[in-house]
């Protein structure tokens, strides 16, 4: 789990990522080399977070090719489910992402105390973990297959 409140993450100023050091190069090392990326973030004034779009800056083009991407997003006011269809999807999809198609948005009437208090909230969870995990496998099982047909 990266939370990249916890870690110094410098400007993506166009080099390949493989140049940057420090926890630069550990989120976007450990980004290219997941199998599958479940991405939590908050929405602030009607877009993503600065720190997010830096880590997708920081990275390739194609860098989610060949992986299962999932979204968790909070947000103020059910207005703002709109970011991850007109932001976050498109972006995913330009890095080549495998999106998982449903995902959990969260208002600020389902936490109290910075904790969830609906169930239904938690359930969605879940069942995007699950899915996660499941379409992960199903990609990598035909991966598996294309590359039998190549004898890899």
């Amino acid at each position: 789990m990266l939370d990249l409140a916890d870690l110094e993450m410098v400007f993506s100023d166009g080099r390949n990522y493989l140049e940057y050091d420090g926890d630069t190069k550990y989120i976007a090392e450990t980004m290219m080399t997941a199998d599958a990326i479940i991405i939590g973030t908050p929405i602030f004034q009607a877009s993503i977070p600065a720190a997010l779009k830096n880590v997708f800056d920081l990275l390739p083009e194609g860098a989610f090719r060949d992986k299962v991407v999932s979204l968790v997003v909070t947000a103020g006011s059910s207005k703002h489910f709109l970011i991850a269809e007109q932001q976050l999807k498109p972006i995913l999809s330009f890095m080549k992402a495998q999106i998982v198609q449903q995902y959990v948005f969260v208002e600020a009437k389902d936490f109290h105390r910075g904790m969830i208090i609906n169930d239904d909230v938690l359930f969605r969870m879940d069942r995007l973990v699950e899915d996660t995990v499941m379409l992960a496998e199903a990609y990598e099982a035909i991966q598996k297959e294309k590359e039998k047909v190549y004898g890899l």
